[in-house]
């Protein structure tokens, strides 16, 4: 059985910063959580045409990012 994944949806304004990006906990802003995701997981990201991305996520990996504390 293949382990769920959870798909982070991410888009870009022309000069690189995070515009929108799905899942986001309340406390982070766009461009905050792109960054935690970056730092964390950026082996699971993968970058599309027209200013799109997306992160792929084991489900469990998913949930202890966004649960984790900003800090």
């Amino acid at each position: 059985m293949e382990n769920e994944k959870t798909l982070v949806h991410v888009r870009f304004a022309p000069d690189g910063s995070v515009v929108e990006i799905s899942k986001r906990p309340l406390a982070l802003s766009p461009q905050e959580w792109f960054n935690r995701l970056s730092d964390k997981a950026g082996t699971h990201y993968q970058a599309f045409a027209g200013g799109r991305g997306m992160f792929r996520l084991e489900t469990q990996e998913f949930e202890a990012l966004h649960g984790a504390d900003a800090s």
